[in-house]
């Protein structure tokens, strides 16, 4: 099953990437809640993720508009249940780019199936998304294509596959399934403006635990991302070489306490994470990446930023009573 996963991984980093409306996050190595609604309580203990994103940094221009870079707050939550073999999951985000503001919901929940040394999530998600549009500048006032403080709202759905072992990861996850399109009103004098589509995103993720030494612990770890455009039947939404994505990574753990890594995103960033972790058992943990903006530095600013603040339970386990035998009813 290993080799089937990695192939896949390998085959589907084959293209290059452009664009994409969901927000990327350095620490994807440890935010698996927000890429795939299978991971929900799939490691059988608490996880709540933070992250503050703040992307191209500094990313302004001459005319006195809103900052255009990506700003994203990030919360979500992983939790099993044990009593039904699962977990339930939830991932919030509020993302900025310019005027248009997104705030994205999404509750999972994840069935478990043992699978050899590890378990199989089989999730889905119900996904509810808000669009803000601001005011834009536009050459003609009453063009019916620019929107003016425009909003809508959809519901959606999303499914995933996880495994889980103690050594290695995967994930293979689908998003807004239903494609739902978005329409915000103008100033034009037809009253109509402009529609927004909600592409399917698919995610493909991977990680290996190497045992270096007694102490430390290595994970190569990769990401591929897919803009989904078009029907299902269209052959137009697979080979579009633009709506793919990878980026590829390894982290460095000491002690589980102290973590180091390095990144790699297609096109655009080389990046650096560090990690401190705290409390009993290790169980709250800050990060910090930071990404050079290496490749294609048009239009983009020098550096992103991200800080990741997680709390992470112990395992849980099942409670049975022990059977009670007595020799007084043996016969």
């Amino acid at each position: 099953m290993k080799k089937i996963l990695l192939a896949a991984l390998l085959l589907a980093a084959a293209g290059s990437v452009r664009a994409q409306q969901q927000p990327q996050f350095t620490h994807y190595g440890l935010n698996g809640m927000y890429l795939n609604p299978a991971y929900a309580g799939i490691k059988q203990q608490v996880e709540v993720n933070v992250i503050g994103r703040y992307q191209y940094l500094n990313l302004g221009n001459t005319l006195g508009d809103d900052n255009g870079s990506p700003r994203t707050g990030m919360v979500s939550a992983s939790i099993p249940i044990l009593p039904l073999g699962g977990g339930v999951g939830i991932a919030a985000y509020y993302d900025q780019a310019g005027v248009t503001k997104i705030t994205n919901t999404a509750l999972s929940y994840s069935q478990h199936i043992k699978l050899g040394q590890g378990r199989l999530g089989i999730g889905v998600q119900g996904i509810y998304t808000y669009i803000g549009k601001g005011t834009y500048r536009a050459i003609d006032p009453d063009d019916i294509n620019i929107p003016a403080n425009a909003s809508d709202h959809k519901f959606d759905l999303g499914a995933g596959l996880w495994y889980e072992a103690p050594k290695f990861y995967a994930g293979l996850s689908l998003n807004n399934l239903l494609r739902s399109e978005y329409t915000f009103k103008s100033n034009g004098t037809q009253g109509v403006g402009s529609q927004y589509l909600g592409e399917n995103h698919a995610y493909l993720s991977t990680g290996y635990n190497i045992e270096a030494s007694s102490s430390v612990t290595v994970t190569p770890m990769a990401l591929v991302k897919a803009v989904l455009p078009g029907r299902y039947d269209t052959k137009s939404k697979y080979d579009n070489q633009h709506n793919y994505s990878f980026e590829a990574g390894v982290r460095a753990t000491v002690n589980d306490q102290f973590s180091v890594g390095a990144n790699y995103r297609y096109d655009e960033s080389i990046s650096g994470l560090l990690g401190y972790a705290f409390g009993a058992d290790n169980r709250y943990r800050i990060g910090y990446a930071f990404d050079f903006i290496a490749f294609n530095q048009a239009a983009r600013a020098f550096s992103s930023h991200e800080i990741l603040f997680q709390l992470r339970l112990p395992q849980m386990t099942l409670l049975t009573r022990p059977a009670i035998h007595t020799p007084r009813y043996s016969f």
